[in-house]
Formats: structure tokens, sequence, C-alpha cells
């Protein structure tokens, strides 16, 4: 039989094509391809198509994406529309060309040659051109459709949006889904009002009804959103569902996130972070960036900060900036990875970079503490400054914060008080720090009944540092009238926020010695609340009530051990305390080993 072949190739390139297209059906690839490459050297467009194919599948040779690339080329340059709607698809899709390849038809090469440029690079747009307008301008539908993305999503010196809908629209009337796609997104883009809505519906509906998972996906969006059409969440949930069967990766996070939710569909957690997590490995970062909430939020199971911080990285590599923020925040805090200052700035300096607000505070206030690098200061006070100068109230806060600190410019108190009192109107943070400048007489002249008023707007919404501030003035009658109740309550307020500095306040005046009434076991509640979180006094004072007994029978053991951690944290003053305890007991039985 391959006698046969060989006759069939030099009698016939016709023939051998023929030929070979019967072996190709039979499953004889490698006798086929031999024959297709003896048809193909004598220049005939179909085989040459045939051999470039043959190439880039690896069937019955080696594969080799350079001479695959190379027949197409020969096949489409002899005006076979069918190569060139392939080439213009491969260049699309970013394979190398093979066009200044030395190989030629028939010569052997090393086989390192054949894999040569077989990486995959960026889109070469303008031969995706030149090939898609060749197949367009001689009827083929498929390349009328690419013609039209070629001109909607390339380079400027290419793009024709004009053009491109043109193209779609003769894809469209030739029956191409991703030409009536094409077709409807681009009159979705230049219609200026809803009047073209039900045309858009129809023609994306019908790319649907075809199967295409972009279709079905975008029908998900505008059904979800009550586009053309009223609002069906149920619907869409569908569609996206077929859109993430048929691999779309939108799909499957908006899949996913309806399972997860239960929005439109029976509530399935599992099967709803199943899709995200598909969807997030191939890419989708608000997929990644769901995941790392889930695992950071916690739910049946407590969180999961170690596989939060893998998600959440994920997706801040991808450019999702609250992810980046997020990220941060766990290096700062130490969750589920390593406590790192630096870390966390490089993250905040990302997420800041990429526009998020909140990161560019963050990352000054660790620029506040000696943390970030060298240029991170200048870049912070630019943002804020040009956020200020926009009229943005928490721009102007954080301006003045750098004018008063010195971050990235030179301290200025002036300059600092006249931003904080424009943050003042609207920022409570603003409001706190004006208030406190007008106490102190920093950058502007002392007014402490005005300082009061400042700082008394800030405690009012709930700032417990400012609720602090207000109880400290109340107890020595500054700016206003001398109210220790008045403080005492400002100070519990602020204790039951978490304030540490606030619990131990709270201890010290129900511990007397005040102008409200006595009550130590209050006063122990607070002290120990405050010593358990670390406040070097409130340890000393918890030590004095455990030896003193005050609340409770005198309990030496505990106070030893409070007034060791004051004393650990430079409360000199504990050493009279514990020289004061009685000597601790030894055991019955160290004792008879030791005099043993």
């Amino acid at each position: 039989m391959a006698i046969f072949d060989k006759l069939i190739g030099r009698w016939s390139p016709e023939a051998a094509l023929k030929r070979a297209q019967s072996l190709s059906e039979r499953g004889e690839a490698a006798r086929a391809f031999a024959l297709y490459a003896r048809a193909a050297r004598t220049g005939l467009p179909e085989a040459e198509f045939r051999v470039g194919r043959l190439y880039l599948e690896g069937s019955g040779v080696p594969r080799s994406r350079t001479e695959g690339m190379r027949w197409l080329e020969r096949a489409a340059s002899h005006g076979l529309v069918e190569a060139q709607s392939l080439l213009a698809t491969l260049f699309m899709h970013g394979f190398v060309s093979a066009q200044n390849s030395a190989l030629e038809p028939g010569v052997a090469q090393p086989a390192a040659a054949l894999f040569a440029n077989n990486e995959r690079t960026e889109p070469n747009y303008e031969n995706a051109l030149k090939w898609a307008r060749m197949a367009a301008e001689a009827g083929s539908s498929d390349a009328q459709a690419l013609l039209g993305y070629v001109l909607t999503a390339g380079p400027p010196t290419i793009r024709d949006p004009d053009a491109a809908q043109v193209w779609y629209e003769r894809a469209a009337a030739a029956g191409s889904p991703q030409g009536t796609l094409g077709y409807a997104l681009s009159l979705a883009r230049a219609a200026g009002d809803a009047s073209q809505a039900t045309e858009i519906v129809a023609l994306i509906r019908r790319a649907a009804d075809a199967g295409l998972p972009l279709a079905l996906r975008v029908l998900g969006l505008m059904t979800e959103r009550g586009v053309g059409m009223p609002a069906d969440m149920a619907a869409a949930a569908e569609l996206y569902r077929a859109a993430a069967e048929k691999g779309d990766v939108v799909g499957q996070a908006k899949w996913g996130l309806a399972l997860l939710e239960g929005t439109g569909v029976e509530a399935n957690p599992a099967q709803g972070e199943s899709w995200l997590r598909r969807a997030a490995l191939a890419g989708d970062r608000e997929a990644a960036a769901l995941i790392g909430d889930l695992y950071a939020k916690g739910g049946e199971l407590p969180p999961n900060y170690a596989e939060a911080a893998m998600w959440f990285r994920r997706a801040a590599e991808a450019g999702h900036r609250t992810s980046a923020r997020a990220l941060g925040m766990l290096h700062l805090t130490g969750a589920g990875v390593g406590r790192d200052s630096a870390e966390a700035a490089a993250w905040f300096r990302r997420a800041a970079e990429a526009g998020d607000p909140s990161a560019k505070t963050d990352l000054a206030n660790l620029l506040l503490q000696g943390f970030g690098q060298d240029d991170d200061s200048a870049r912070t006070r630019e943002w804020f400054e040009q956020a200020a100068a926009s009229g943005d109230l928490i721009g102007a806060f954080n301006y003045g914060v750098c004018l008063a600190e010195g971050v990235g410019v030179d301290r200025d108190d002036r300059k600092a008080a006249e931003w904080m009192r424009r943050a003042a109107d609207g920022v409570v943070n603003a409001q706190y720090w004006y208030g406190r400048m007008l106490l102190e007489g920093r950058g502007i002249e002392a007014d402490p009944g005005q300082g009061f008023a400042w700082i008394e707007r800030a405690a009012a919404v709930g700032m417990p540092e400012a609720e602090v501030a207000l109880a400290e003035l109340k107890l020595q009658g500054r700016g206003g009238l001398r109210d220790h109740p008045g403080a005492l309550e400002l100070f519990t307020r602020a204790a039951g926020r978490g304030h540490i500095g606030a619990m131990f306040s709270t201890g010290a005046m129900h511990g007397g010695g005040h102008e409200v009434p006595t009550n130590r076991p209050e006063a122990q509640k607070w002290f120990r609340a405050a010593a358990e979180r670390g406040h070097a006094q409130a340890q000393m004072m918890l030590g004095r009530y455990l030896a003193r007994g005050l609340v409770e029978p005198s309990n030496p053991e505990q106070a030893r051990v409070w007034f060791e951690r004051a004393l650990a944290q430079g409360v000199a003053e504990v050493r009279a305390d514990l020289a004061g305890l009685p000597t601790p007991k030894v055991p019955a039985h160290v004792a008879q080993a030791v005099g043993h």
C-alpha cells in the first residue's frame, strides 16, 4: 500500500489529496500526512492547509507550531479562505509567526528546530487584521466576526469601531453567533438611550441560544439587572449556570456566588465555593477575593486566615486592590501569615497605587510608625494633597496629619491646623485632632473652650479616643465645667468599646478619690480587664487589690504574678509591693528534696 501511495503522489497532487483524506478518516495519520506533504509541495492550497493543521495538532507528525504556521501562511497566500481565517485566529491567540523561518519543505531539521518559537506570545493584531480582512472580504462569516473584534479590541493605531460594527453586522446576517454577539455589543456601546434595548437583547439571546458562553453570561447580567426586560434573578442564575458549564470563567464566578448566597437558586454553599474555586484558579480575581473573604470571616467553622491569605494573594497579584489591602492587614496583625509590618506596607502600597483610599491611610499610619520605603512618604503626601485640593475631606484630614507629623513634607503646624479645620466639618478624626490642636495651641492660638467643643462632637458619635480625651477634660474642668460623673460615663463607654486606657481610668474612678461613689468590685473588674490586655499600671493596681484583699480574700500568689508582670514593663514602684508580700511557702516534697 505504501508503494501505491507513492505512485498516487507522483501521478496527481489532487489524487494524493483525496487519498490522504481517505486515510485520515480511517485513522492512518502518518500515511495521510506523507501524501498531504507530497501534494503540498506542488503548491496545492488545500494540501498546504492540511499539512499546517497536522503540524499544529501533532497528528501523524511531531507537533510544531512553527511548521504549522508556515504551511498555513503558504495556503493563505494562495487564497485559501479557511487558512486565512485560521491564521487570523492563531495570531489573535498569540502564536508566533514562522514567516522568517529558514525551514523549507522536505528539508530535514534538528528536532530542536521543530520546537523553536513554539511559545505563546502577546496577540499579533497587525497580522490578525491582515488575514482576517482577506478572509472576511472573501465571505467568511467567522473571519468577519473576528475582523470586527480586532477592529474593536486592537491597539489605537488599528481600532475602528464604526468599521467593526459593519463587519459584525455582516457576520450576524450570515448566521455567525460570534458576529451576532459582537453586533449586539457594538450597538450597546453606541446607543445613547434605551431605544435599541429590545433589538440588543434579541441579538444576544440569539447568540446565547447558539450556545455561545459569553453570550449566555452577558444575557445573564442583563436579566439580573433588568436591562431591556424585567429583572429575573432565577432566570439569570440559570444563564450563569449554562455559561459556567461551558467554561466561561466569569460565568463560573457568578454561578458560584448565586449558589453561595442562594440568589435565584436554592443555596448550596459547598457547590458555590467549588465553582468560585474553579473560576479563581482560572484567573478570575473577583472569585479569588470572594473565597478569601469566606475564609477570613468564617462561618460554621472558625476563620482560616492562612487559607484566606493564599486566596487574597492570588487576587492581589491579579490586580484586585481590596485583596491587596486585606493581605496587608493580615501581615500587619500576623493572622495566618508572619507578622511583618514591612510586608504589610508593601501590600498597602500596591492597593494604594491601584486607587484604594483606605490603603493610602493604612500606609500613612505605618509610615508614622517608621515602616515603608524611602519614597513612600513623599508619594503618600502627594496622594493626600491632591485629594485635599479636590475637596475631599478625608484627603484633607490625611494631608493635615502629614503636615502635622512631617510625613513626606517639612512639619508645618499652621498649615496642618488649617487643613484639619476644613476636614473637621465632616470627618470625626479631624474633629478630634483639631480639638487637640486648639487645646495645645499647636499651629493655632490656644482656645480650650473651642477645643472642648470639637472633641465633644467627635465623642458624641462614639470615637473612643475622643471619649477618653473629653473625660479627662471633664475631670480637670478644662474648657468646660468640672464633671466627674460625666467623665466616668465617658470612660465606661470607651472601655466598653475596647479602649484599654479607658478600662484603667474607669477602674481608677471606681476605686475612690473622685466625685463618684466608690465601687471596689467594679474597680477590680476594670483593672483586671486592662491588666489582661497588657496595661502595666492596671497590672500593678490589680496586684494591690489581690494582695490587700480589697474585694475578695487576699491572694498573695496571684498578686505576685501581676506585680512581676508590671515590673517587667518597667513599673519600678511595685518592688516595694513585692517586698511586702509574704515569703512563698515551699511545698513539703521540695523542702525534703532540698534538705536531703
